[in-house]
């Protein structure tokens, strides 16, 4: 998502709201053409520790480099993008004759949509030799995986993990997505200014540190605005009746409802919101809301609710063009079911790109050369880490649930983070 732009103002607060403080449907939403500005991003704070392990080193003729994606469980449409994206990345570089002469191996680690799942994926990738880890898109698994590396002193780049003090783990972890400083702001702002909202009330995931998160930047950012949260509910991943929650929340009256959790949840929490006679409330998320299975467990009452994204596959962008193009060559015509597949081409292309600019083929070097990174060319935009603790700056795109004849998701708005002050 690409344009040249500065970022001098409005983030500086976000800076400082992150040093107190997914992730990603069907990414056919008709968008304009924009170029995402890689110039100043919103720092999570200032000194991150440093891992004093040395990691992996390269023996022998090939590079091993790991991913850890939700290949079973509730989250698999992540996953399984996230590893498609990835393997093309790794495809393409060997195609053009590898790093000096060697390989890139993918190996792959399932988390089973579970945090623990996560961690025993990336600390085998780790044993396994990888130099580095690309994953997850669930801020909760990430952050496990991250502690694991940074025990062992091996990278991460994280594909849609948004929780914004994730990369406080440590100098060794960063990612190519936005963060929920950003997109909780862009929602309220939305809600607030487009769609005139003023009494919004949050259905929060207590399982998810995203959803938690999220929520509580949301209704900063609403409440400062000038609109009113009238009340919190709270419930947990894999749950399915949601009629308590539902009923305390209708008596405060909203014409709003924030759903900060993931898709497994959202489709039937909306189901039973107009079941409940919410016929006119309307509903709102963030990237986690991104999957077409929202469609089937949403059904009509999903349709014309509004969530956040990072990209979009109908970007008139000659990027998203030549990833769509490979893409499909080698799935059968079809294009990607959710965003992940881009970020997660990006994110293992940004760590090779920086391997091949590493001082030498280990996971130390490799991290300093992660941080280092200016200007890449990402399908998802320009992406910039040097000076900004791991969070490069992106834009956020809103789009409306339409049904799937219609593309899933519909353009609505486009945020530049100097627009979120």
């Amino acid at each position: 998502m690409n344009i040249q732009f500065s970022w001098k103002h409005g983030l500086i607060a976000l800076a400082v709201a992150a040093a107190i403080g997914c992730n990603g449907g069907d990414s056919t939403a008709t968008t304009p053409t924009v170029e995402n500005k890689g110039t100043e991003a919103t720092p999570a704070a200032a000194g991150r520790k440093a891992p004093t392990a040395e990691g992996n080193k390269v023996e022998g003729d090939v590079i091993k480099v790991g991913i850890v994606g939700s290949l079973t469980g509730d989250q698999k449409p992540w996953g399984e993008d996230s590893v498609e994206g990835a393997k093309m990345a790794v495809e393409e570089l060997n195609a053009a004759g590898g790093i000096n002469g060697k390989k890139v191996e993918l190996i792959t680690g399932d988390s089973t949509s579970k945090a623990e799942g996560a961690k025993t994926a990336a600390e085998k990738l780790i044993s396994d030799g990888v130099i580095g880890i690309i994953g997850e898109v669930a801020s909760g698994h990430t952050i496990q995986i991250a502690k694991s590396a940074f025990d062992k002193g091996v990278p991460v780049v994280a594909i849609g993990a948004t929780k914004t003090d994730l990369t406080q783990e440590g100098t060794h972890v960063s990612r190519v997505c936005y963060i929920d400083d950003f997109q909780g702001p862009v929602m309220a702002k939305f809600a607030y200014e487009e769609l005139g909202l003023r009494k919004v009330a949050l259905m929060t995931d207590n399982k998810q540190p995203y959803s938690q998160y999220l929520s509580k930047t949301f209704g900063d950012k609403f409440k400062a605005l000038g609109g009113t949260i009238v009340k919190e509910a709270f419930y947990e991943s894999g749950q399915t009746q949601f009629s308590g929650q539902i009923t305390e929340l209708k008596a405060e009256t909203p014409d709003g409802l924030f759903l900060s959790g993931y898709f497994t949840e959202v489709g039937p929490i909306a189901q039973q919101v107009r079941q409940a006679g919410l016929k006119d409330v309307k509903l709102m998320g963030g990237d986690g809301w991104d999957s077409p299975q929202l469609l089937t467990s949403g059904g009509d009452a999903i349709l014309g609710s509004f969530f956040c994204n990072h990209y979009n596959n109908k970007e008139d962008r000659p990027a998203v063009k030549t990833f769509l193009d490979a893409y499909k060559k080698g799935h059968a015509g079809k294009e990607p079911g959710t965003t992940m597949a881009a970020l997660g081409y990006d994110a293992t292309k940004l760590m090779l790109e920086a391997l091949k600019k590493a001082k030498s083929l280990d996971s130390k070097s490799l991290i300093e050369a992660i941080n280092e990174t200016e200007n890449f060319a990402g399908v998802s935009g320009t992406i910039t880490l040097k000076g900004f603790n791991g969070n490069p700056p992106k834009r956020a795109l809103v789009v409306e649930v339409r049904p799937q004849s219609e593309g899933f998701q519909v353009f609505r708005k486009a945020y530049e983070a100097d627009e979120i002050k």
